[in-house]
């Protein structure tokens, strides 16, 4: 009888074992694995921080950033006209990245202008007249 009970023991201990590295394995994957995820993309997003760039704070301060000092680890920011020193690790998001200079759209737009320069104007005083038009009726409707 007893050695029925030892079986019954050492067989439990095995299933015991088995469900709490089940359960470890749980809860790495529900738990750590994101958060490792979310600090990459964190860092990843720090590390393409450039002047201009528009963002906010873990004060929900939104500004712009002026200069970065990676030798400090930090980040002035342009709070309209208030420069503020902040760590670069109180920088919760990016709102939006400072414009990319491109050549391709500056030169559409010189071949754009270009082509209504060699359009003569044929309704400037038409313009002229309907805007006259447009603010004798504004001034008719106010009264």
């Amino acid at each position: 009888m007893l050695d029925s009970f030892n079986v019954a023991a050492s067989t439990g201990g095995y299933s015991t074992l088995i469900i709490l590295v089940v359960f470890l394995g749980l809860m790495y994957f529900l738990m750590l694995r994101p958060q490792q995820k979310q600090q990459k993309k964190h860092k990843d997003m720090m590390s393409e921080l450039k002047k201009g760039d528009h963002v906010i704070t873990i004060g929900r301060l939104h500004g712009v950033i002026d200069e970065i000092n990676q030798a400090d680890q930090t980040a002035t920011l342009d709070c309209d006209g208030i420069y503020l020193v902040f760590d670069l690790r109180a920088i919760a998001q990016v709102t939006s990245q400072a414009p990319q200079a491109v050549t391709a759209p500056a030169a559409e737009e010189a071949t754009s202008e270009a082509a209504t320069e060699d359009k003569p104007a044929e309704n400037d005083t038409d313009d002229a007249a309907s805007d006259e038009a447009a603010e004798k009726t504004d001034d008719e409707s106010a009264k």
